[in-house]
Formats: C-alpha cells, sequence, structure tokens
C-alpha cells in the first residue's frame, strides 16, 4: 500500500499569464489531519479546486495511491473516494434532514415505473449517520434551515463518510460558527481522522487548525512555504510564517515611530 494517497508532485495552474499555484508539493496520508493554511489570496481555493477535480494541473503531477490521475470533474473525485465540503455545503434549506443527506443518491425500493424513494430506510440510514459522528436528530424529516451552521457542516461531512470518502476535504469548516459550533465540527473531523480516513483542513485560522492538524502545508500567493508536521513546528512559528514575520516585524517598527513621534508632538506643544 502507498505510503499517500494522495500526493502533488511540482503542480502549478495559470489561468492565461495569471500564475493561482506554482510548483506545490503536497503529501497526505491516510488517518491524518493535513492543515492547509494560508491567508486571503493565498492560493487556497484553486488548490482545492485542484484536488476536487475542477481545474486540471497546468504542470506537474497529481498522485493518487501511487498512480498519476487526471481528475475531469468532481463526480471523478468521488467516484476515487476524494469528497469535498465547500463553505456553501451543497445543501437545500427546505428540504429535510434525510433528502439533503441522499441528495443525488437516493435509495429507492420498487420497479419500474413504480420505483419510488425510500423514505423510511432512508431516514433511519441519515438518523444513524448522523448520530455516529455525535449529531442526535430526533426527526431527520426535520427541515435542513432548522439546524445550525454546525450541525449542518456535520451534515454534510457524515454524508462524505457514507457514501465511502477516503479524502475529505473541508473548505473553511470553521469560518462562520460561533465557538461551541467549532468545537463541534472539530471533534467531528477528529472522529474522521479515527476512521483512518485522510482529511484536509483548508483554514486561515491557526488557532482552529493547531489543535486538530497533524500537518501543517502553508500557502503565500500560489506558492508553498514548505509542509511541516506538528512536532516541528509551534502555533507561534506556524502563525508568524503564515502572517509574514518580516511584514510585521515592519509594521511593529512603522507603528513605534508613530508613536515617538506621537510623544515628541505633545512634549514640544
Amino acid at each position: 500500500m502507498a505510503e499517500f494517497i494522495l500526493e502533488l508532485q511540482n503542480v502549478s495552474r495559470y489561468f492565461g499569464s495569471v500564475i493561482a499555484l506554482k510548483d506545490i508539493n503536497m503529501q497526505v496520508k491516510m488517518g491524518e489531519v493535513h492543515c492547509l493554511l494560508g491567508d486571503n489570496g493565498a492560493g487556497k481555493s484553486t488548490l482545492i479546486k485542484t484536488l476536487s477535480g475542477v481545474h486540471q494541473p497546468s504542470e506537474g503531477v497529481y498522485l493518487y495511491e501511487a498512480r498519476p490521475v487526471r481528475l475531469n470533474s468532481p463526480r471523478d473525485a468521488l467516484d476515487h473516494g476524494i469528497a469535498t465540503v465547500y463553505q456553501d455545503l451543497a445543501l437545500v434549506p427546505l428540504m429535510s434532514v434525510t433528502r439533503n443527506f441522499f441528495m443525488g443518491r437516493e435509495i429507492t425500493k420498487g420497479w419500474g415505473p413504480f420505483k419510488r424513494f425510500d423514505l423510511d430506510n432512508a431516514n433511519r440510514i441519515a438518523q444513524q449517520g448522523l448520530a455516529d459522528i455525535g449529531i442526535h436528530v430526533r426527526d431527520p424529516e426535520q427541515a435542513i434551515g432548522t439546524m445550525s451552521g454546525g450541525e449542518r457542516q456535520c451534515l454534510a461531512i457524515a454524508r462524505a463518510i457514507h457514501f465511502g470518502a477516503k479524502v475529505l476535504i473541508l473548505d473553511e469548516p470553521t469560518a462562520a460558527l460561533g465557538v461551541k459550533q467549532c468545537a463541534n465540527v472539530l471533534k467531528v473531523v477528529a472522529k474522521a481522522r479515527a476512521r483512518g480516513l485522510a482529511v484536509i483542513l483548508i483554514t486561515h485560522n491557526v488557532h482552529h487548525a493547531y489543535p486538530i492538524a497533524d500537518r501543517f502545508t502553508l500557502l503565500n500567493r500560489g506558492r508553498s512555504l514548505g509542509t511541516y508536521l506538528k512536532s516541528d513546528v509551534t502555533r507561534e512559528e506556524v502563525l508568524g510564517m503564515m502572517a509574514g514575520g518580516a511584514e510585521l516585524e515592519e509594521l511593529e517598527a512603522e507603528l513605534s515611530e508613530f508613536s515617538r513621534a506621537d510623544q515628541n508632538k505633545v512634549a514640544n506643544a
């Protein structure tokens, strides 16, 4: 069995003359949370769309289970076991928990013109799938719009796990959540790792990423700043690399100059 289920080797992505990604190297293991960190505009969205089959690499090699692969669509990625949960979650608020859970992959009973959605069986499976990751739904036929943002995130993750995802890509899952909801989502991520899945967690919040991640890849303006094991880097070092240590030092020096100038004005007044 290959050491890495998913690997990028010198992958670049161009949009005309715009360089969105350049020479990205990344390896993802099963049973690990690999955190992809970067500020806004760092290239995170382009990278996950490349991983999930929306974009194809302009250069470089995409390996899945140690074999080169070309994903031509998100459906192609799903067929390989690569599931992506985007920020918008692809859920319909007015539809039930069960209908959202099986949307596009409905289970049926009957035959021919009498084939219909097997609602009773689907309700049971959806309720159990959510319970397995710690979300207890009293009525699986309740509208998804009645659930909290964290519960919706967990539903999208449970759906991906149920349909056989080996690699779970989560796009900013805690971006619009409160503290308690963030904690619930991160617990679900930990449970996915415990099941042996490879999880790629995309975020710009180091404080959410550091407790859960096993490995970090940092992006800045479409280029990789390197990949680090959690044991080799502190939270402060990750934050400094992500924010740009040199820029922060320069800003601190400028603020000190402004402060001294204000003090001189007050003293001379």
